[in-house]
């Protein structure tokens, strides 16, 4: 048949690409806080960081970046939870961006940091940590977080 020997689009990913993307997922669960960008992802992948990025989104439903804020957002709730300022949390989950880091925890948990490490978590205090950890990971697939401002969908059309 043909010379094509590319990959087919939306075809199965290779069990060898998939390695090397965990190697990179891997990475950002270990060094969360460090600063990591997607050259250094893909460089831990042995992949170009475009081709990274495409492998990454196909293989995991997100960007390489946005699994990376999610993990560190994660990281930062039980922080708050420990009674750690929001400022400490955000620092020490890798964020330079106060601002940008509580956009993104905004939402992602549908509430903002300071509303977060406020609020009682009995409940979570009282699951053993492995299932605690699995029920309040953030998710990107969540209901959207109302505007600020108290705009809806409906006043918006109008």
């Amino acid at each position: 048949m043909g010379g094509y020997r590319g990959r087919v689009p939306n075809s199965p990913q290779s069990p060898q690409t998939l390695a090397h993307l965990r190697r990179a997922r891997d990475l950002m669960d270990r060094a969360y806080a460090e600063p990591l960008d997607v050259p250094a992802m893909a460089a831990r992948a042995f992949m170009s960081p475009a081709h990274f990025s495409r492998e990454f989104k196909t293989a995991y439903g997100e960007t390489p970046y946005a699994y990376l804020m999610t993990r560190r957002v994660e990281r930062a709730m039980a922080l708050l939870r420990a009674v750690s300022s929001v400022t400490d949390a955000c620092t020490a989950v890798g964020a330079t961006s106060l601002g940008s880091f509580s956009s993104a925890f905004s939402r992602l948990v549908g509430e903002s940091p300071s509303a977060y490490r406020t609020r009682p978590h009995d409940a979570v205090e009282a699951m053993p940590p492995c299932i605690a950890k699995v029920l309040t990971r953030p998710t990107r697939y969540a209901a959207p977080v109302p505007s600020r401002i108290g705009e809806d969908a409906a006043s918006a059309r109008a």
